[in-house]
């Protein structure tokens, strides 16, 4: 009885958006793309097919406030992000404090929690999420020396006035998009293009099908030691193998109840759930709310990031083509290049 008790009681929870989504996004206005129910998208899209060793997806933001105004939200992601910042004052409460960025080249490291942010006045910015082990295999800095942390671009030993000066603010998104493309090859060469370990490609492959594996599992049928595999994953990934796992499960269960992720999943994603103290418990250690409290407020940034992290893994998992148009995304919005 108490499991039939939990299953009614988790499908409510996978299902709070059609009750409690708070879908006014406070004044903000995407340029580029929206879900259904109005709520601002990113123009995201895979990467180009050289890239995909080494990069997850693309994403670009043009979104309109009215001036002054504060957006107040937070971040969560799974990968790390190279990410500039062309316009909007934005503020973010980092792993070294609080820190304020205008126009910028950031690395964003993977968060093990949300991360408060804002962003004052209308913005736009183009990133490019690379692929776990990417930082490693192109001799980047140490995931696990970033995570939760913003670092200039400048800080990793790069020119940023250099990479600033091949971005026009006026291009189109797609165009920023490109361009960013443009930089990720050269970085790629510059470092030997050597390419991340398959073993972390196939643990992130299985964060995006079924985070409710085994660890122990996974590792007999990759035929690897548990302690290998823990090592690689801590290396490429920022934690253990659990913790992956586990925000996995959170960013899906997140999407659903933003309204941006495939709705014929919604039982699969919520009986991931022992039972509604464990979906409470998790949802609040890594997100910082309860899950209706997470619905009824508006998440711009949260739900952009977990629209794009969606899309990418329904097109990992073939359910959706990468040119398809995603059930929860309304038709594009057509980008111009201002004259």
């Amino acid at each position: 009885m108490g499991q039939i008790s939990f299953t009614i009681n988790s499908l409510e929870a996978a299902d709070l958006s059609n009750k409690y989504l708070n879908t006014d996004p406070k004044g903000v206005w995407s340029a580029l793309a929206e879900t259904n129910d109005g709520q601002p998208l990113s123009l995201n899209r895979a990467p180009a097919q050289e890239l995909e060793p080494w990069v997850v997806r693309v994403h670009a933001t043009k979104s309109y406030v009215e001036p002054g105004q504060v957006i107040t939200c937070g971040m969560l992601s799974d990968v790390a992000i190279l990410r500039i910042l062309f316009t909007g004052d934005w503020h973010a409460e980092t792993a070294d404090g609080p820190r304020l960025y205008n126009k910028a080249a950031l690395l964003f490291g993977p968060h093990t929690k949300r991360m408060p942010s804002s962003v004052r006045g209308s913005f736009a910015t183009v990133g490019i999420a690379l692929a776990p082990g990417a930082c490693a295999a192109l001799n980047g800095p140490a995931l696990t020396s970033i995570m939760d942390r913003i670092l200039g671009y400048s800080e990793l030993g790069y020119d940023e006035s250099n990479l600033l000066a091949r971005f026009d603010e006026t291009d189109t998104p797609e165009q920023w998009v490109e361009s960013l493309e443009g930089c990720m090859r050269s970085l790629i060469e510059d470092a030997g293009g050597a390419k991340p370990d398959p073993i972390t490609r196939a643990f992130d492959e299985i964060a995006l099908a079924d985070p409710n594996t085994k660890v122990r599992e996974f590792a007999e049928r990759e035929g690897i030691q548990v302690r290998r595999l823990e090592r690689i994953v801590k290396r490429d990934f920022g934690m253990s193998p659990k913790q992956v796992l586990r925000r996995a499960r959170t960013l899906d269960m997140a999407a659903h109840l933003r309204g941006v992720a495939d709705s014929k999943e919604a039982e699969e994603i919520a009986l991931r759930y022992f039972d509604q103290s464990h979906l409470n418990r998790d949802f609040t250690a890594l997100i910082g709310m309860t899950p209706v409290q997470f619905v009824r407020t508006p998440q711009p940034f949260m739900t952009m990031a977990l629209e794009y992290r969606q899309a990418r893994r329904v097109e990992a998992l073939k359910r959706f083509s990468p040119n398809a148009i995603k059930p929860w995304q309304a038709p594009p919005k057509v980008s111009r290049k201002a004259s």
